[in-house]
């Protein structure tokens, strides 16, 4: 096999210039209108933890309590909960009552969150589950306080020197079942399942999420204690939050871990499957009753330990109804009335979701976000035995690393094109890689982009000493590599999604307009995942991650900054991960920014990040396009502007818990009316307190 010093060699034997391409500058997104506006506040004015004078709950669970089947509500909240603020709420204190109706297109394999189980997704999990700190709602606080929100951990300080974070953790909070939590349910998360490598929770938190060498300690029942091997890494409060950090029932999960048991480690990851009701949770909700492929319902969680400024104990809504169905569904029955919310992210159903939504008739409202949804061409970077070790992968993958060659496959690619093809109007706009235009860190003046030029394309293929020596119409490899056959590529897609599959057809067909053949490679579900985490792909096109969105999330995801870190160059059997030479300087950035303070050199991180990154097409982008968040009109204290997907999903963003609807509106839908969750591991649909 030749190495990619090699094929340069190759190439420079041949006398090829090793430039061809020209970079431009990036054409300004069209422009939309029908954009929400947000307005910015402080954290201040979102919530505080404090105690009442007194507080209240729904009638039906006052009258549970008075026959004596449950306690208190002072003995159930904690001694401060979280207040949330009236003035930051659009429509104010709210009532009691109604179901907010889901459509979703995932199915749970249980709620084992911890060990890696997805509860279906479409904000489940965001419903059940509270973390550390919160992202979700950042979206409306101001750049000059921008960090997480308080949320379990109530508080926090530094050290003199940075090297250590001190938590204090919310005082007298409660599990759905009424068991109290505590540090012991964050350590069993951190100690089992976090630092277990047998054990991969579902958003991928590993230690190197954390900072390489980080270590937790518990202080007291309240109170726990971080250390790292540099200073102020403040990076570290956004993967505390949302889904990398949020502990789950440790009375409930420690029993079956195969530290405590006999149980293997798939015995314990599987212990709690979707039949398996009342799974205690910190969250709005809890989770009562499942029908597969029909329904999953969530209702209120008589413990929750968050409070209106009037006492009243969160959520307004009683229950949460998931209709199985698919993601398209989840469109099409929010537009039609049957359902109540969804995030309109499938371009192909944009047009005529407007239209209906223009009606004054219609069910429900749409406001479009900033474009935050975008996907893009990903390389396999492995040389090293990660992945595909046949004869053509290796060599792909060698190609991979060439400049060049990158340049060729940016080059050959029409954007304009690929966004046309999943939705015509003013909706996508031009993505060359790196950082999503409009968000925070995004600088223009830093981004580099080759426009689409089949001859450049071409020439660069030539530069990279591929041409085709059979004349056929594919580019073939030199002779002494891979026996000097096509250059064939497979590149993976997922067949879950329209947008995907219609971005991998439009590759396909771009690659053989220069002389490479693309195979696609589209795999639903858990296939498509596997494959992915296995590196079984050369090329792949995926919707990125809030990495792209907002730096400050998911940001070792940025760059190979530990083994495992990237998904599309991970370390090879000797546990290292063989960097190209500007991939180096890109994770030196990554983890200056980590640890950086200053909020000047942060922004200045990321502009060298962002020319590093697409000068090197690290990433060869595609399109970018905005989300939108439908809502039924009954609703109340959606905040304006919320986008679908930023620092988090609209799920989160809205704050579900202190979204309600007023009486006049209220409809007649919930499933079990006058109930609450019951014994954790009761049948579904079954042992409700009522």
């Amino acid at each position: 096999m030749k190495t990619v010093t090699g094929l340069m060699a190759a190439m420079l034997a041949l006398g090829v210039s090793a430039t061809t391409v020209k970079a431009d500058a990036v054409p300004d997104a069209p422009k939309f209108d029908a954009q929400g506006k947000v307005t910015m506040v402080g954290v201040g004015d979102i919530l505080e933890y404090k105690a009442l004078p007194s507080y209240n709950e729904p009638d039906f669970v006052k009258a549970l309590e008075k026959d004596g089947k449950l306690p208190a509500l002072k003995d159930r909240l904690p001694k401060e909960p979280m207040v949330y603020k009236t003035g930051n709420m659009k429509d104010g204190i709210g009532v009691y009552g109604d179901v907010m109706r889901h459509v979703i297109g995932g199915r749970p394999d249980g709620w084992n969150y911890s060990a890696g189980q997805s509860q279906g997704w479409g904000g489940i999990d965001i419903g059940l589950s509270e973390c550390l700190t919160r992202t979700g709602p950042l979206f409306q606080v101001k750049a000059e306080e921008l960090q997480p929100l308080p949320n379990l951990a109530k508080s926090w300080d530094w050290s003199k020197d940075g090297m250590e974070l001190t938590m204090h953790l919310i005082e007298g909070a409660k599990w759905s079942d009424g068991v109290p939590f505590s540090a012991d349910d964050v350590m069993f998360y951190w100690e089992k399942n976090v630092l277990d490598t047998n054990v991969h929770p579902l958003n991928g938190a590993n230690p190197g999420t954390f900072g390489e060498g980080t270590t937790l300690e518990k202080v007291d029942a309240n109170t726990i204690k971080w250390s790292f091997k540099t200073a102020f890494p403040t990076q570290v409060l956004y993967a505390m939050a949302y889904g990398t950090f949020c502990p789950g029932p440790a009375h409930i999960l420690a029993p079956q871990h195969p530290a405590n048991s006999k149980n293997t480690y798939d015995e314990y990851k599987n212990a709690f499957p979707p039949t398996y009701s009342n799974m205690p949770t910190m969250g709005a909700w809890v989770e009562v009753d499942y029908k597969p492929d029909n329904i999953i319902v969530l209702r209120r969680n008589p413990y929750y330990w968050k409070v209106d400024e009037k006492g009243n104990q969160l959520p307004y809504l009683n229950e949460m109804q998931y209709r199985l169905s698919t993601w398209a569904d989840r469109d099409v029955q929010t537009i039609a009335g049957s359902g109540d919310f969804s995030n309109l992210e499938q371009p192909e159903n944009f047009v005529e979701s407007l239209k209906k939504s223009a009606d004054p008739a219609a069910p429900a409202r749409l406001e479009f976000g900033q474009r935050t949804i975008g996907y893009a061409l990903e390389f396999n970077y492995s040389a090293n035995g990660w992945g595909d070790t046949d004869a053509n992968s290796v060599a792909v993958h060698n190609l991979n690393r060439d400049l060049n060659f990158r340049k060729a496959v940016t080059s050959m690619l029409d954007r304009q094109r690929l966004g046309e093809s999943l939705v015509k109007g003013p909706f996508t706009a031009i993505y060359p890689g790196g950082l999503f235009p409009g968000t925070s860190f995004y600088d223009k003046a830093s981004t580099v982009y080759y426009p689409f030029n089949v001859d450049a394309a071409k020439a660069d293929l030539a530069a990279t000493g591929l041409k085709d020596t059979d004349g056929d119409g594919i580019v073939n490899f030199p002779k002494d590599v891979n026996g000097g056959k096509n250059v064939e590529i497979t590149v993976l897609g997922n067949a879950d999604y329209q947008s995907d599959k219609s971005l991998v057809d439009g590759v396909v067909a771009m690659g053989e307009k220069v002389g490479l053949r693309v195979i696609p490679k589209l795999l639903s579900g858990k296939d498509h995942d596997a494959a992915r985490d296995a590196g079984k792909y050369d090329w792949e096109v995926l919707r990125q991650s809030s990495e792209m969105v907002t730096a400050v999330q998911q940001t070792d995801h940025l760059a190979p900054i530990g083994p495992n870190t990237t998904d599309f160059h991970k370390a090879g059997a000797d546990g290292k991960v063989d960097l190209m030479d500007f991939e180096q300087k890109l994770v030196d950035i990554v983890n200056k920014f980590i640890g950086a303070k200053d909020s000047k050199d942060r922004v200045a991180l990321m502009k060298e990040f962002q020319k590093i990154s697409t000068e090197n097409v690290y990433k060869a982008g595609l399109t970018v396009y905005p989300g939108a968040l439908m809502i039924n009109k009954r609703f109340a204290n959606v905040a304006p502007g919320a986008p679908i997907f930023m620092y988090n999903w609209a799920e989160d963003n809205i704050i579900r818990e202190r979204v309600f609807v007023p009486k006049d509106k209220q409809s007649k839908n919930e499933l079990f009316p006058d109930t609450l969750p019951g014994k954790p591991g009761s049948a579904p649909g079954e042992g409700l307190v009522k």
